[in-house]
């Protein structure tokens, strides 16, 4: 089977994949819907980052297309109900690049309260400005998280450790670490936080969640931070409480419109300001932490290619099967309605078929159900599954060599 990687990801992908026995591909830069259309005819397995969109239409163009494989976080560059649809599994990294994440949040935490980007900017250009003037130490001061999650939690856990006390608002019920603080709404953390580092998700809703309302209910002088995504927060309101003086210092790994491939012009209303730090989504962008992601989401690929395995699928029912050693597997995916699994062992008895193993989940409008039989599967039963009103997609699986 072909699969295709796009956007720099890690070459440990490319060595797991071929180890299964899978012919790899590879691209720098991300692609356009209308190359990926043009691309993706015959391609079994896609891995992708954020910077390529997944839409209906490229779906629709990718019918030899088995798995979708985000190498980074978010998801919310794939249509998930759409390939869900087409029973295109999609799955991602969740938790390979928190660390980096956070590491790179707290460094920048401790250059804008030293202003050290101004600094620096100052000695290239050959001034000599030695002054303690709005330069802060940040043990003692306030971090406000907003949104609570696996690299929320970890922040709050290494900023407490720099002598930061932690305060956070998430609209879920979160488990508060440490010494940290819920806060019972946003306003609230935004009153006393000197500090205010995002870490929402890239859901649609939260598209504009940051404004101008938002940076003026913060303490003046306060800093923020935006390593989440970048439609989360309104730039242009940003830049003007920067220039007014109202925020003493800003840092953005993610924005709105971002480069499509390496060495493309950046644009920004943020360009140019003292004491903002723009990196170019780098959040998890160390060799630790796509090494991590590579391996991750490879290995979710070639299980559920050669296994039907699901597990931390983002869209369609999570199975956690083991290793196929002997026999046969069949991975049945089809319409959640009552007695699908009663029908696919009747079937399966008729053609006289012994079942020795069984995994079920259902998600939404879908169900999935893997199968282990004691033989291999003949073609009338087989068949007799495939007829069903009820089936989305039917693939069988065999033990591979070791």
């Amino acid at each position: 089977m072909k699969v295709l990687l796009l956007e720099n990801i890690h070459p440990v992908a490319v060595s797991l994949l071929e180890q299964h026995g899978f012919e790899v591909e590879l691209q720098a830069g991300a692609m356009s819907e209308d190359e990926l259309v043009a691309a993706l005819p015959g391609v079994a397995l896609l891995g992708i980052r954020s910077n390529t969109t997944i839409t209906p239409r490229v779906l629709d163009a990718a019918d030899d297309l088995l798995a979708i494989g985000c190498f980074c976080i978010g998801t919310n560059q794939v249509d998930l109900p759409a390939a869900a649809e087409r029973g295109v599994a999609v799955f991602n990294a969740p938790y390979s690049n928190t660390r980096s994440v956070v590491e790179l949040v707290i460094g920048e935490i401790i250059a804008l309260g030293r202003r050290l980007p101004e600094k620096t900017q100052r000695m290239h250009e050959g001034i000599w400005d030695k002054s303690a003037k709005g330069s802060h130490e940040v043990r003692g001061r306030t971090l406000g998280i907003v949104g609570y999650g696996n690299i929320g939690t970890q922040l709050s856990n290494v900023a407490e450790g720099l002598g930061l006390r932690v305060i956070f608002y998430d609209t879920a019920d979160r488990l508060a670490h440490g010494n940290a603080r819920r806060m019972t709404s946003l306003d609230a953390l935004l009153a006393e936080a000197d500090v205010v580092s995002l870490h929402v998700d890239g859901r649609p809703g939260n598209a504009g969640f940051f404004g101008d309302e938002q940076f003026r209910r913060m303490k003046p002088r306060s800093m923020f931070i935006n390593a989440s995504r970048g439609m989360v927060v309104d730039d242009v309101a940003l830049r003007e409480h920067i220039l007014s003086g109202h925020l003493a210092g800003a840092a953005l790994d993610v924005f709105p419109v971002e480069p499509k491939k390496q060495g493309d012009e950046f644009t920004s209303v943020l360009r140019g300001l003292d004491n903002v730090i723009l990196t170019p989504h780098v959040g998890g962008s160390t060799q630790e932490a796509q090494e991590e992601i590579g391996w991750f989401v490879a290995g979710k690929l070639a299980g559920f290619a050669h296994e039907g395995r699901t597990e931390l699928s983002v869209n369609l029912p999570a199975v956690q099967a083991p290793p196929l050693v002997e026999g046969s597997r069949i991975g049945y995916l089809h319409h959640n309605v009552p007695g699908v699994l009663a029908e696919v062992n009747a079937r399966l008895a008729e053609q006289g078929v012994n079942v020795t193993g069984q995994y079920l989940a259902t998600r939404g409008e879908h169900g999935y159900v893997v199968t282990d039989v004691a033989a291999p599967l003949s073609a009338d039963a087989t068949a007799a599954l495939a007829t069903s009103p009820h089936t989305m997609w039917l693939r069988a699986f065999g033990p591979r060599e070791q």
